[in-house]
């Protein structure tokens, strides 16, 4: 079943899947130049999801049958992974009046902040990215989710389901730590997998920002910088600030998360866009 989603121009669909690229988990995803697929669960269904660009004017969503009786929920998802009810000439209007990243906007008019389908699974893989480059995040999560992750037929390439937090939280330590993980990782993995299969955290797009970040905080091995990115690509919080992260700092000539703070406030309530500028290569 194929169905049809509008963007609000400008929409700068090719940098989602650009991003979405780099971070690829072989047997679960696969991106071309126009193009987004990956194996997805929602509930007890499981399926694949297909993602087309349409240039500026949006996308199309095929899902396979077995994921046909949670279209709603999946296609609710896909708007959030392409950031589709952004107001993108609003925001880049507004950071365009940053030197710093008017020469960005200029060059990637409608720029998006990129999402995900499954909350959970970019929950688990912000946890595996900490202090690591993203190519071994992207190493350790693909283990995860081979190891522990459900199967489905249909797709030659992609077979792997990522493990839901039930399965997870279920896992032990010992076990985790064979695909890689350390135990201090192992650790937070399992305890975030228990807050959100026991519905303690909410990751669900449009949860409260400020209640997710501080019940995320309260979790051994979760600090402000894994809390914000969450917030900003889980539950699509538009003005999350990940200030820990040192490539912004960089970016923003910040010697302490403080002053990238104070230089960032002036992107507020849009500070997750300008984060993305300052990640893209072209904005350098």
């Amino acid at each position: 079943m194929v169905t049809s989603l509008e963007a609000r121009p400008p929409f700068d669909g090719a940098g989602v899947l650009a991003f979405l690229a780099a971070r690829a988990l072989p047997g679960l995803e696969r991106v071309t130049h126009d193009s987004y697929t990956r194996t997805l669960s929602v509930g007890d269904r499981r399926g694949v999801v297909t993602v087309h660009l349409r240039g500026e004017a949006g996308i199309t969503v095929g899902v396979s049958s077995s994921l046909v009786p949670v279209l709603v929920q999946v296609v609710a998802r896909v708007r959030r992974l392409f950031d589709l009810d952004a107001h993108p000439i609003e925001i880049d209007a507004h950071l365009a009046a940053d030197p710093l990243l008017a020469r960005s906007v200029a060059a990637h008019p409608g720029l998006r902040v990129p999402g995900t389908l499954d909350p959970f699974e970019l929950a688990v893989r912000v946890v595996l990215g900490q202090q690591v480059s993203v190519a071994a995040a992207r190493t350790l999560a693909t283990r995860l989710a081979t190891t522990f992750g459900a199967t489905i037929e249909g797709d030659s390439e992609l077979g792997t389901v990522f493990p839901t937090a039930a399965v997870l939280a279920a896992i032990d330590t010992e076990r985790m730590r064979e695909t890689g993980v350390t135990r201090a990782r192992a650790v937070t993995v399992q305890a975030l997998a228990a807050a959100v299969s026991e519905d303690r955290v909410d990751l669900a797009a449009g949860a409260d920002p400020a209640e997710v970040i501080e019940l995320l905080d309260a979790l051994p091995g979760i600090g402000p910088w894994t809390a914000e990115m969450i917030a900003m690509r889980a539950i699509g919080w538009p003005d999350a600030f990940p200030a820990g992260d040192l490539g912004v700092r960089r970016r923003l000539g910040a010697t302490t998360e403080a002053a990238a703070r104070a230089a960032a406030d002036r992107w507020r309530p849009w500070r997750s866009y300008g984060v993305v500028h300052l990640w893209t290569p072209e904005s350098a």
